[in-house]
């Protein structure tokens, strides 16, 4: 503890550091500044004060971390020391030579905060877990709805209390102290994040209430902020300008979570799929996120609002992948959390505090908000059900304000409807109820016991974390008009369906001479039939859909299936389609396999263009004779390797979508008896058939097993255990073997060769 008490005394220091060596810097400037401004100077100025707030503000956010306390603490504290509260006590020149006062200046550095706000609006909205609040939606609501009654009342009442000379506008009086409730009412929900992970509890009951508790309480801060906003722009309230708002935001809010979330995800999509430039989702999302907040700056209200739903909106995108999120995330916390924060800071004036009224009054604010928080929250928990120990968790977690407040200070400020000094006060309240929360939250949790009901939920979740089904998210169908394509079609469908993943079909009939279209059914025309394989997927996605429809949590989205136009070869067009990000390629062709064994080269050649899994669907019996309509019996061989776990994973969770049988047969110890290399199994077959057990019991599917005899073959054993169980399906795990053709291994080989039952390859 003291050597890291030693390093962060040392980033603080290095801090203190670079603000002597800036201020050095700022001497020879102080001087020019008596002086008339030279060509360029204004951009000179705004680069030094983007500089300066980064880096120091990325030292101190640093060395505030390593407390224990978070980041955005350390870059409000960096404006605080750049402005008039000590470098302007200590050396006024230079502060006023790095951060002047002229018009100009002042634009120029605040239009960079200002969309710095949306920026980070658009990041906790993105960070927003609808899900999360659907779960625990009881204890949340009640919790987040009393918390922040009870502190917007006595806000609101401190307000109508505080003395003229700390209003901006004695008249608008009551604007003010609606803004004052909002600021005292409100959590912020990435200090509470921050802290609920840090300790470990953000899949706890507890800590999952606390965070839906926060992010409701965002949500509906936004909203009120919003409202109030609008009233101040109204300059009076009045019931036609309170209903304009109250109108509007809700309109907003019911277009957006409609009509709005679908061309949100088609214009990420269509600019995902159809641009090759870097960086060109990021900048549709900013523009998504413009164009939202300019729609609630039409209809009244603020434009924090539209950030904050294009946020919720693009998180919930089906193809927003990691790297898109880090891109939005990197480019917030590294430019704009600093320079919004620390100029937050350079404004709050802590040199009022030498007034002992407004000392007093500040100590009063933040008394008034850290109880009537955690009064009201520990009144929303009791009422929602929650116990003695969970209701003081939840006081302790919910009284942070923390980014939060700051924005909506800043908002207010902004807007005329708070003073300078209310500024301060709100700002201070700000920091002392962050810092004090994460200590207090701690010693709260510390102290909740585990139930048996949620060490089995949190068990489930980390098998999650580590499965292969649950990390895809976006499918690649390939396939020709045969029957083999159409059963590809019905499991990628099941797949998709699940999850709700979207699908893109890519259909290769004219380049596969070799392929037998398959004959539309009685009374349909042919060239309906040609089309059959997106319509395949959507039916099996429905059938997937409707199972998990029947159980408890959140439902999956409608599958969207997409039939994109082409006019490269095959293997052109697959590698092209494969650019735009999929995790899974399911190729369904006819014939699959080459007149010498093994797969035919089309389809190696195929292959070799993507980059991800790959699922290889092989159609006999049955599924060759009627590909959508065939019963499914799986059985899946597992060898205890991790591509035969994962090959044993996509089997139960077609299982499960299909509402199928499934039978794992255990081959560890018949590959070992078979091969020379090894005397004994790395695992033996109870051990692999207990793990498999675990995957069946996550998926809530009733699971068969058996071992194969060790003196047997590991493909007799196979096919006999298929043909004994009338199993009409074998899901295997496999693979790629280095080469220019597709193998998965000798095994893999025999079983394509010999196998009379239907194949699905799992290669991941």
């Amino acid at each position: 503890m003291a050597g890291r008490v030693r390093r962060t005394a040392g980033r603080i220091g290095a801090g203190g550091a670079a603000l002597a060596f800036f201020g050095t810097l700022a001497a020879p400037a102080a001087a020019a500044a008596q002086a008339a401004p030279a060509p360029g100077a204004s951009e000179g100025v705004l680069i030094g004060e983007i500089v300066l707030l980064v880096l120091l503000g990325r030292l101190l956010g640093e060395g505030m971390q390593r407390l224990g306390q978070p980041a955005v603490m350390g870059q409000l504290i960096a404006g605080i020391l750049l402005g008039p509260s000590v470098l302007g006590l200590l050396w006024p020149a230079a502060q006023h030579a790095v951060f002047p006062t002229t018009p100009e200046a002042k634009a120029a550095i605040n239009g960079l905060a200002q969309f710095g706000i949306l920026m980070l609006l658009l990041l906790a909205g993105m960070e927003t877990d609808l899900s999360l609040v659907r779960r625990t939606r009881r204890s949340a609501v009640a919790v987040s709805l009393s918390g922040i009654a009870l502190p917007f009342v006595l806000g609101f009442g401190l307000g109508q209390i505080v003395p003229d000379s700390l209003l901006p506008d004695p008249g608008r009086r009551l604007v003010t102290a609606l803004f004052l409730g909002t600021a005292l009412s409100i959590s912020s929900v990435k200090i509470v994040a921050m802290v609920v992970r840090e300790m470990n509890f953000a899949r706890r009951n507890i800590g999952q209430i606390i965070l839906a508790s926060a992010i409701i309480d965002d949500t509906v801060g936004w909203i009120i902020v919003a409202i109030i906003f609008g009233l101040a722009a109204h300059g009076t309230v009045d019931i036609l300008s309170l209903a304009e708002s109250v109108v509007g935001t809700l309109v907003f809010l019911g277009a957006s979570f409609t009509i709005g979330r679908r061309i949100v995800f088609r214009i990420i999509r269509w600019t995902n799929d159809t641009f090759t430039s870097e960086g060109a989702v990021i900048a549709a999302i900013v523009v998504v996120m413009g164009g939202m907040a300019m729609i609630t700056e039409l209809i009244g209200v603020s434009t924090v609002l539209g950030a904050f739903v294009a946020g919720i909106l693009v998180g919930q995108s089906p193809i927003l992948t990691e790297e898109i999120d880090k891109g939005i995330r990197g480019l917030t916390t590294a430019l704009f959390m600093p320079v919004f924060f620390g100029l937050s800071g350079l404004k709050a004036d802590l040199t009022v505090f030498h007034d002992m009224n407004i000392l007093l009054l500040t100590a009063g604010l933040v008394v008034v908000a850290s109880l009537g928080k955690a009064a009201g929250a520990f009144a929303g928990a009791r009422l929602g059900g929650l116990s003695f120990r969970h209701a003081v968790a939840l006081a302790a977690g919910m009284n942070a304000r923390g980014s939060t407040e700051v924005i909506v200070a800043t908002i207010g400020l902004g807007a005329g409807v708070l003073s300078q000094n209310l500024f301060t006060m709100i700002v201070t309240m700000a920091v002392v109820t962050t810092l004090a929360m994460p200590p207090s939250l701690r010693w709260a949790l510390g102290r909740l016991p585990m139930s048996e009901e949620e060490r089995k939920r949190l068990a489930r979740e980390a098998f999650e974390e580590k499965a292969f089904v649950p990390r895809l998210s976006r499918v690649l169908l390939t396939v020709d008009g045969s029957a083999n394509g159409e059963f590809a079609a019905r499991l990628a469908g099941l797949l998709a369906g699940r999850r709700g993943m979207p699908v893109t079909v890519l259909k290769l009939e004219e380049e596969l001479a070799a392929a037998a279209p398959r004959p539309p059914p009685p009374g349909e025309p042919a060239a309906e039939a040609e089309e059959r394989a997106p319509e395949v997927v959507r039916d099996a996605a429905r059938q997937a859909e409707e199972a998990a429809g029947q159980e408890d949590g959140p439902q999956p989205e409608a599958v969207e299936v997409t039939v994109p136009a082409r006019e490269e070869q095959p293997v052109e067009a697959v590698e092209k389609e494969a650019r735009k990000g999929y995790d899974l390629l399911v190729v369904g062709l006819d014939p699959m396999t080459a007149a010498d064994g093994g797969f035919r080269p089309r389809l190696s050649e195929i292959a070799s263009r993507f980059d991800g899994a790959l699922a290889v669907v092989v159609g006999h019996g049955s599924h060759a004779a009627a590909p959508q309509d065939a019963a499914i019996d799986i059985l899946v061989p597992i060898t205890g390797s991790a591509v035969s776990r994962r090959g044993a994973e996509v089997a139960v969770a077609l299982a499960q979508a299909a509402d199928a049988p499934i039978t794992a047969l255990a081959l560890a110890s018949a590959i070992a008896s078979h091969d020379r290399r090894r005397r004994t199994a790395d695992r033996d077959d109870a051990e692999i058939i207990t793990e498999i057990n675990q995957v069946a019991e996550h998926y809530e599917v009733p699971l068969r097993t058996a071992s194969a005899a060790m003196e047997s073959e590991p493909i007799d054993a196979i096919l006999r255990a298929a043909g004994s169980k009338r199993h009409c399906l074998i899901v295997f795990g496999v693979s790629r073997r280095p080469g220019e053709r597709l193998s998965f291994g000798n095994l893999a080989a025999s079983l394509l060769e010999r196998s009379p039952h239907s194949i699905l390859f799992v290669q991941s």
